[in-house]
């Protein structure tokens, strides 16, 4: 079998019905995006990757939403079932990791040992990715069909590169994807953020004494190379070495042309260039995973000193933004992949989750084997110091007798039946996502851990619920919107309500909780209105998921999460906070300088509404694209 690459994933795609190729010209200033973002919306069965073929200003095709659904996932896995993912990794942990002690254990253990040394990198005299060079003043990055992806971004992005830097003490390789911002024909801004690898090797570079950090920027690998710079490998694994283990192949290397550093032998292009340590230039806003427009800042700057690709190359690109999106499908992937490296750590857990509305780092969902009290809690302080995973801003924890954490409805139901305010909640400061708009200050706020498992003894038992409301859902919304400054309302799974009000002082957040509050007293809803999302006026509240990335989206949880209670003192005199068992309002508004929010409030992405209608209206039969456009 040839060597993986772009091209042979490209027919396992076209083999599979899951390519569609337009020959329509498309224009990468927000049209090639606005499709992109648009397919990922439908359902799997029609969500396909895209290879525009004829890309407007550019020679170059253009292949988009590659891994954009679970199967082209799996395909890029190698596996043909999602459990399979979970059963990949622990077998190969089980198989590296068992003791051999006696003769005939180390004897078996050779085929494996002989496996895993065919599959580190090689490095070949020549490949692919240089079949066309250029270098110095030849270079010019206007002929890359690099996307413009949202309108306020602060120009086209590379958005799925493999940043190959070294660690200048240890010569150790890293592979990241960190987006690039086109400057001019040369440079691109760099978008490292501070917890990164290449932010560390950068770090040791100025330590050193050197001027400037070596960079190479492959785009278009096989499909598992590409997959491999996002996952959360653990230190010191090199991610050529784990792509390797998906295709079960070694990937090809070859030795960059300026700079000393290896890319992908068969990659479609190749930038080598370097980032001087100490200059920066400001980057962004960038439309980000988040579904909101990252902050223009400043960051390093990339110079290329080299251009080279192939002679028929693809430019291999993404878009990120609301969920959901094709980085949401990898995501899912990396959640089935490293569980067995979870459990390494934390051996209770059973299942766990990261739900797309989450974004990555806003919600995980644990189930765990729950065998002493406080196990719940524990659990949560092991992902708040693992990795990447530190960044979780909430962590739910259900135990074994939990629903399957696929199904939303029962584990909400379940949620609103147990969660006793007053024992239930552990909040914890720390390090927070570079892109967590909300949080106190950057890179530093709070994080939340909701313990749903089952009392065990010395945890206290949860309160009794109220009796359930004695009246219909619309009654209660009747009832709220006569409130003063609700201006919209909707009951969530008969536990709890949705308001947005037009926030004029930073109280009204506040006052309107206590108004929900006081009419649930009032009419006997507590039921319903014990537990109060509050929303900025304008906000659609018809849709679930929405809600949900919404309210994780605008949360510092210490600070936004508000709970009653009545203050008592001990017979020690200690001040006890006395918090209600289930009164909780969570405030999902926009901050600014009058709530005391210093950093700005980023916009959410959207596209121009003339081009969604222009794309609505010829979606089938001038883009041959499936079903109706999403709006």
């Amino acid at each position: 079998m040839s060597q993986p690459d772009l091209r042979s994933f490209l027919a396992e795609l076209d083999a599979a019905g899951e390519l569609i190729r337009i020959g329509r010209e498309a224009d990468t200033e927000l049209e090639i995006a606005a499709i992109a973002d648009r397919i990922s919306r439908l359902p799997d069965e029609q969500n396909k990757a895209l290879l525009f073929e004829h890309v407007k200003d550019s020679r170059f095709p253009l292949l988009i939403n590659a891994l954009g659904n679970p199967k082209r996932m799996l395909m890029a896995c190698g596996v043909k079932h999602r459990d399979e993912l979970e059963a990949l990794v622990a077998d190969f942990l089980l198989r590296i990791e068992t003791p051999r002690v006696t003769f005939r254990e180390k004897l078996g253990a050779l085929p494996l040992l002989g496996r895993l040394a065919k599959l580190f990198p090689r490095t070949r005299a020549s490949g692919a990715c240089q079949e066309v060079v250029h270098e110095g003043d030849d270079v010019d990055l206007f002929e890359i069909p690099i996307l413009k992806t949202w309108p306020e971004d602060g120009g086209p992005f590379v958005t799925l590169p493999l940043v190959f830097t070294k660690d200048p003490e240890t010569g150790a390789r890293n592979c990241g994807m960190y987006r690039l911002q086109r400057y001019d024909e040369n440079t691109f801004g760099f978008h490292v953020h501070t917890h990164h690898t290449a932010a560390d090797h950068l770090r040791k570079t100025a330590a050193l004494g050197q001027t400037r950090m070596p960079v190479a920027v492959a785009v278009g690998a096989s499909a598992a190379t590409v997959f491999s710079a996002v996952c959360p490998l653990p230190p010191g694994v090199d991610e050529l070495l784990f792509a390797a283990f998906l295709q079960n192949k070694p990937v090809d290397l070859v030795r960059c042309r300026t700079v000393p550093l290896e890319v992908p032998a068969n990659a479609e292009f190749v930038i080598e260039g370097y980032v001087d340590v100490d200059e920066k230039r400001r980057e962004g806003p960038f439309g980000d995973h988040t579904g909101f427009y990252s902050l223009a800042d400043d960051y390093g700057v990339l110079h290329v000193t080299a251009l080279t690709h192939r002679k028929d190359a693809i430019w291999h690109t993404t878009v990120v933004g609301p969920p959901p999106q094709e980085d949401c499908h990898m995501a899912a992937a990396i959640e089935r992949l490293f569980l067995p490296l979870q459990r390494k750590v934390m051996p209770e857990v059973l299942d766990m989750r990261m739900p797309f509305a989450g974004v990555f780092h806003n919600l995980m969902i644990l189930r765990i084997k729950k065998d002493f009290p406080g196990q719940g809690r524990k659990a949560a302080h092991t992902v708040w110091g693992l990795g990447q995973a530190m960044f979780t801003k909430v962590i739910l924890v259900f135990d074994e007798n939990a629903p399957d954490l696929l199904d939303d409805d029962a584990l909400l139901a379940l949620l609103l039946e147990r969660f006793d305010l007053s024992r239930d909640i552990e909040f914890v400061l720390g390090p927070t996502e570079t892109l967590d708009h909300a949080s106190r200050a950057l890179h530093f706020g709070s994080k939340v851990c909701l313990d749903l498992t089952a009392p065990f003894p010395g945890e206290g038992e949860r309160a009794p619920a109220p009796p359930p409301c004695p009246v219909s859902d619309d009654t209660v919304i009747e009832a709220l919107l006569l409130l003063a400054g609700v201006e919209d309302a909707v009951v969530i799974a008969g536990g709890a309500v949705a308001v947005t009000v037009e926030k004029k002082q930073p109280s009204v957040p506040r006052v309107t909780m206590e108004q929900v509050w006081a009419l649930g007293d009032e009419h006997g809803w507590s039921a319903v209105t014990d537990r109060v999302l509050v929303l900025d006026a304008g906000e659609r509240l018809d849709d679930p998921e929405r809600l949900m990335w919404l309210a994780l989206a605008h949360i510092d949880p210490d600070r936004d999460v508000h709970r009653s209670s009545n203050p008592v003192r001990d017979a020690s005199l200690r001040e006890l906070p006395n918090h209600h068992p289930r009164r909780l309002g969570v405030d999902a508004t926009a901050k600014g300088k009058q709530d005391g929010f210093e950093r700005d409030w980023p916009t959410e992405q959207v596209h121009p509404p003339e081009l969604l209608d222009a794309l609505s209206a010829g979606w089938q039969s001038e883009w041959g694209l499936p079903g109706e456009c999403p709006r």
